[in-house]
């Protein structure tokens, strides 16, 4: 299902935008909806490496831990 919505955009974003769907042949809809879509995703993972970085700083890594890494790395021909 789709709704409608109003939005105000700046006059030279407006330009930006119509001259892109020009090229692509497209409709600001869809050029806007996958924008939307791009800075979704964008911020769910922005949102995961913050919740990664916190976990890191409230309970760091071991020696022990980083160890056991670095011995399964396989580094080729050395």
């Amino acid at each position: 299902m789709m709704r409608t919505i109003q939005m105000t955009i700046d006059e030279p974003l407006l330009n930006q935008v119509d001259q892109v769907i020009s090229e692509l042949r497209s409709t600001r809809s869809e050029f806007i909806r996958e924008a939307l879509k791009l800075a979704l995703q964008r911020h769910h993972i922005l949102q995961q490496e913050y919740r990664h970085a916190e976990g890191y700083r409230h309970q760091p890594p071991s020696a022990a831990d980083i160890d056991e890494w670095t011995d399964l790395q396989v580094w080729g021909d050395v």
